[in-house]
């Protein structure tokens, strides 16, 4: 990655980190740690199952998307988004499926999760 002139890498910020609440600098919505720690530890139980394989992530301007892939070269199975002007309303957070459904919107990550975070069933023997 080349710096011109002026310009600083956007993972650091002048005189340090940005300060609690503080606008995103590049004018982006971003996860904060909490949320990707929460949407990783997902991914990583999902992958351990064999069911994810792939993601991606987007940082938009008025949405941040987190999208899971059973194959890269596929559609998204679920894509996990927090849209700011919705936190008032019916909540930051969704899930939606490949068919473009929204399964599950709310205020709270865990929540919202809870629609594809679904415990496997344990045979007995």
């Amino acid at each position: 990655m080349t710096i011109e002139s002026g310009d600083s890498e956007p993972s650091q910020f002048p005189g340090g980190a940005p300060a609690r609440g503080a606008p995103n600098l590049l004018g982006q919505v971003t996860f904060n740690r909490r949320e990707l720690n929460r949407i990783l530890d997902l991914y990583g139980r999902m992958v351990a199952a064999g069911e994810w394989r792939d993601y991606a992530i987007d940082f938009l301007k008025d949405r941040a998307v987190f999208s899971v892939f059973r194959r890269s070269s596929e559609v998204p199975l679920y894509r996990i988004e927090k849209d700011p002007k919705l936190a008032q309303r019916q909540g930051a957070y969704s899930v939606i499926s490949a068919t473009g459904l929204i399964l599950r919107r709310g205020h709270e990550l865990d929540r919202v999760l809870r629609v594809i975070d679904k415990p496997q069933l344990a045979l007995a023997n």
